[in-house]
C-alpha cells in the first residue's frame, strides 16, 4: 500500500510528531509510506527522520530555502477551510488551504491519514473519489470545544474511519458524535523498545517528563514530593520539559520549590532528546495531570522498566496501568495520594524493582510493529472496501434530485451522500424518511 501522513510540522517536537514517525517507520517495512508536513522552519527534522519514509513539505517557512513561501500574500490572508476553532487556526491561511488542497486532488496514495482535527476537516472535504480517508484523534473529543466538535459532526460523516488513542475517546465518538457509516476503532500510540539497558531500581531518582503546562499539575507533583523529601531526604525529583514563550509556567515552579525549600531535591531539567538515558537514571516515575489524551510518558517510562504513579485522568492512565501491578493509579489532585503512593514504591526495594520488571513487560503491547500491525489491518480492510464498495456517482445523482427540496441544504446532502457512500442506498432511503418526520 501507498500510504501519506499528513501533520502540522514533521521539524518540530512534541507527541503527535512522536508516534506518527513511530507508525511511520514500522509500516515503512511493508509499505511506501510518506510524511507530508504542512510547515517546514528548519532543516532538519528535531526528532530524526525516520526510517525509509519520504518527507514532504507543503509551506517552506525558512528564509534562506529558494522555496521560502513567508512573503506570499496568501500567506497573511486568513483560512477559509482549516477551521477557525482549531488552536493552530492563526498558523494556517489561504495558501495552506490551496496547497493543502492541491495535495489532496492529486495524492496517488492509497490511504492518507490525517493527524490533527483542521487537517481531517481539510481530508473530509476532499469529496472527489480516491485515497481512503482516516482522521486520527491525538487529543480527545472533550477537549475540542463545542464548536469544534459541532464542526467535526458535520464534516467527519464523509471520511472512512476515525482512529482514537484511547477507547474512552472512541466511545464519546461514536455516542456523541455518531457518524453515519464512519468506522471508529481505537488503537493506541505506540513507543519502541529503548536502546539503553532498563532501569535497575537503585537510582534514588522520581522522574517526569512533559510540557511545562498547567494540565500536567506540576505544582501538584512538587507539593507531594515535599511530602516525600520530609520522610526520605536521601530522594530527588527531576522534571524534564519546556513550557511556552513566556516561561510563566516554569518561573511560578521554581518559585514553588524555593518556597517548599526543595531546591536541593526538585531540578528542572529542561527538554530531553531522546528521553530514555534520563528514564533509566531515575526508579520510579510520575505523572500528576488532571488530563490525558492519551500518556505516552507513562509507556515510555514502563518501557524503561520504571513503574510509574499516575493520576487516574481522563483518557489514559487507566487503559495503560494496572493498578497494584505495573503501576499505582491515584485520585486526581490529590498530593497525599501522590506522596503516598511513592513513598509506598521508595520504602520498598523488592517492590519497586517487581513493578518496575512487570512494568516493562507490560509495556511490550505499545511496540510499533503491534501496533503497526492494528492500523495495517484497518487500512488494508477499507482499501479493499473501497475498491469494491458503491461509487460516488449515485451519491452526486442523489444529491442532484434532491437540490431544491427539503432536503437540500449543505448539511443534509453531505450525510446524504455519506450514507450512500459508506452504508447503500438502502441506509439513504432511510436517512431521507427520518428528515422527512424531523
Amino acid at each position: 500500500m501507498r500510504i501519506s501522513f499528513l501533520l502540522h510540522n514533521t521539524y518540530g517536537i512534541g507527541g503527535t510528531i512522536r508516534t506518527t514517525f513511530n507508525l511511520a517507520q514500522a509500516l515503512a517495512e511493508r509499505h511506501d509510506v510518506e510524511l507530508v508536513s504542512v510547515f517546514r522552519h528548519r532543516d532538519e527534522p528535531l526528532m530524526g527522520r525516520p526510517d525509509g519514509v519520504a518527507i514532504r513539505t507543503l509551506v517552506d517557512l525558512r528564509r534562506s530555502s529558494p522555496d521560502y513561501a513567508g512573503d506570499l500574500p496568501d500567506h497573511r490572508r486568513p483560512a477559509r477551510v482549516f477551521p477557525r476553532h482549531d488552536g493552530r487556526y492563526r498558523q494556517y491561511s489561504r495558501l495552506t488551504d490551496d496547497r493543502i488542497g492541491a495535495y489532496l486532488r492529486s495524492a496517488t496514495a492509497d490511504v492518507v491519514v490525517g493527524t490533527r482535527p483542521g487537517l481531517n476537516v481539510h481530508l473530509a472535504r476532499q469529496t472527489r473519489r480516491g485515497p481512503v480517508r482516516i482522521a486520527q484523534e491525538h487529543l480527545t473529543l472533550d477537549g475540542h470545544g463545542y464548536r469544534l466538535s459541532r464542526e467535526l459532526g458535520f464534516r467527519y460523516p464523509l471520511l472512512d474511519a476515525v482512529t482514537t488513542v484511547t477507547e474512552a475517546d472512541a466511545h464519546a465518538y461514536r455516542t456523541r458524535l455518531k457518524l453515519p457509516g464512519v468506522r471508529i476503532e481505537a488503537v493506541p500510540n505506540s513507543v519502541p523498545e529503548p536502546a539503553v539497558a532498563p532501569a535497575d531500581g537503585r537510582g534514588k531518582v522520581v522522574v517526569a517528563a512533559g510540557r511545562l503546562t498547567r494540565v500536567k499539575r506540576y505544582d501538584l507533583l512538587v507539593e507531594a514530593f515535599a511530602k516525600v523529601v520530609a520522610a526520605r531526604p536521601d530522594w530527588y525529583l527531576r522534571i524534564y520539559g519546556s513550557g511556552d514563550r513566556t516561561g510563566n509556567e516554569r518561573d511560578a515552579l521554581t518559585a514553588l520549590i524555593a518556597d517548599r525549600h526543595l531546591t536541593g531535591h526538585v531540578f528542572l531539567m529542561g527538554n530531553a532528546h531522546p528521553m530514555e538515558p534520563e528514564w533509566v537514571k531515575g526508579s520510579i516515575a510520575a505523572v500528576t495531570s488532571s488530563k490525558e489524551s492519551f500518556g505516552m510518558t507513562i509507556v515510555e517510562a514502563m518501557r524503561c522498566a520504571l513503574p510509574v504513579v499516575a493520576t487516574d485522568c481522563p483518557h489514559g492512565p487507566g487503559e495503560i496501568i494496572e493498578d497494584g501491578v505495573d503501576g499505582r493509579l491515584v485520585p486526581v489532585g490529590d498530593a497525599d495520594a501522590v506522596a503516598h503512593a511513592l513513598l509506598e514504591l521508595i520504602e520498598d526495594d523488592d517492590l519497586r524493582r517487581r513493578t518496575g520488571a512487570a512494568a516493562r513487560a507490560a509495556s511490550a503491547r505499545f511496540d510499533p510493529a503491534r501496533i503497526a500491525a492494528r492500523h495495517e489491518a484497518i487500512f488494508t480492510e477499507l482499501v479493499e472496501q473501497a475498491r469494491t464498495g458503491s461509487p460516488r456517482g449515485p451519491a452526486r445523482d442523489l444529491a442532484r434530485r434532491c437540490r431544491g427540496t427539503a432536503y437540500g441544504s449543505a448539511y443534509a446532502l453531505r450525510h446524504l451522500a455519506a450514507a450512500v457512500l459508506r452504508r447503500g442506498s438502502a441506509t439513504a432511503v432511510r436517512w431521507l424518511r427520518w428528515r422527512r418526520r424531523r
